[in-house]
């Protein structure tokens, strides 16, 4: 039976859909099969591993509006093991169509828990707030990875998501679990890095990933070419970095 692991945090910019993909990448070289959900509006992980966002005719929209079955809309990428269930900017529109449905916050766990049996890893990459899309993530979800940005304001909202999740916790899914918090674009020669990535390990301790995600242009690069940073260059630091949390998750979950 496989896990679904959600990747949110409600602050833009700190590195969810470049984990998402890279992540879901790596645990598809370790021969892990996976499947990314992109939650996300904005479709970056759809864009990311390669698929143009524009053609998309069935995704997480359809699966969550229940007018397809979730098989449906699977698309094969390029990454190894890796299958994806894409966005489009039609999904901005869910959270106004979904709000005088009933049950409306467990749209996604009845679609996606036939999958369950079928990939060792589900991936779902959540937009950046704390509305209807990420509620349905977290509702479907067996653990959340939260990204977390090792610059000035990193800690702002992370106590608004923890509260969030203990209320998903008590009244939607009682299951969640925090897989770990995850510190990304680390700069080693920035004294702030090194303050914020003692702050995280001080507070959290044991829920903190060993793994950092390292700032690295190859990153940065990858998604311009709709590769993961495992496809463009499986020598760099990023993709080191991501292998490093692959195999740290596998061995958790082992």
């Amino acid at each position: 039976m496989g896990k679904i692991i959600a990747i949110a945090n409600q602050k833009g910019g700190v590195g969810k859909t470049t984990t998402s993909v890279n992540l879901a990448a790596s645990l598809g070289v370790l021969e892990k099969k996976v499947l990314l959900i992109d939650a996300d509006p904005q479709a970056n992980a759809t864009s990311g591993l390669g698929l143009d966002v524009e053609s998309i005719e069935k995704g997480t929209y359809q699966i969550l509006e229940h007018t397809i079955n979730p098989s449906e809309a699977i698309l094969e990428t390029t990454s190894p093991n890796v299958d994806i269930i894409p966005a489009h900017i039609d999904l901005v529109a869910i959270e106004i169509e979904l709000v005088d449905k009933d049950e409306r916050e467990y749209m996604l766990k009845k679609a996606v828990n036939d999958l369950k049996s079928e990939y060792d890893y589900i991936l779902i990459d959540c937009a950046p707030s704390l509305g209807l899309l990420t509620l349905n993530a977290l509702t479907a979800s067996d653990s959340v990875i939260i990204p977390i940005q090792c610059e000035y304001f990193a800690l702002e909202g992370l106590g608004k998501l923890l509260n969030t999740i203990k209320s998903v916790q008590k009244i939607h899914n009682e299951q969640l679990d925090i897989e770990g918090l995850l510190l990304t674009m680390y700069d080693s020669r920035l004294r702030l890095s090194n303050q914020v990535v003692e702050e995280v390990q001080k507070h959290f301790n044991e829920m903190v990933f060993k793994t950092i995600i390292q700032r690295n242009i190859r990153l940065s690069e990858a998604p311009s070419y709709g590769e993961s940073i495992i496809n463009y260059d499986a020598a760099s630091k990023g993709a080191s970095n991501y292998l490093s949390l692959a195999h740290e998750i596998i061995k958790k979950n082992s």
